[in-house]
């Protein structure tokens, strides 16, 4: 059986609060960031969660190493404390949205140069069409 989890950190990117979610899924480690704005509030992001999430983008999926929990309850709670007060997005996350915008970035790039030779195509067209206009007699 798989194990699926996602982890949701919230921090202050000037100007804007920004959250990263973190998917690990069937050995395979992706990530999004979403911008919130303002501070968002405990109900707003589990209200957003349960909207958007399906509507996430997520990174192209990299391997992601087992990470193994400690079975003590203090341990735990000892991590959690941790994890609290580190901000930030982890050096994984951080190289899985660089990948994200490279994609994203080659996308834009075909996208734009498809449009570049179509209008270059229309602008052709419509010369020729206005030489022939010219040239037909009266």
């Amino acid at each position: 059986m798989d194990k699926a989890s996602v982890c949701l950190t919230v921090f202050f990117e000037d100007p804007f609060w920004v959250g990263v979610f973190e998917r690990v899924s069937e050995g395979e480690f992706s990530v999004c960031k979403v911008i919130f704005g303002a501070p968002p509030k405990d109900e707003e992001i589990w209200v957003f969660i349960l909207r958007y999430y399906g509507e996430l983008r997520f990174s192209p999926p990299m391997d992601a190493e087992e990470k193994v929990r400690a079975d003590s309850p203090k341990r735990r709670q000892r991590n959690a404390r941790k994890q609290m007060q580190s901000s930030g997005v982890g050096t994984k996350a951080q190289q899985a949205l660089q990948l994200q915008r490279e994609a994203a970035k080659t996308e834009r790039r075909a996208r734009s140069r498809e449009e570049r030779e179509e209008e270059r195509q229309r602008r052709f067209a419509q010369k020729q069409e206005k030489r022939k206009e010219k040239h037909k007699g009266h």
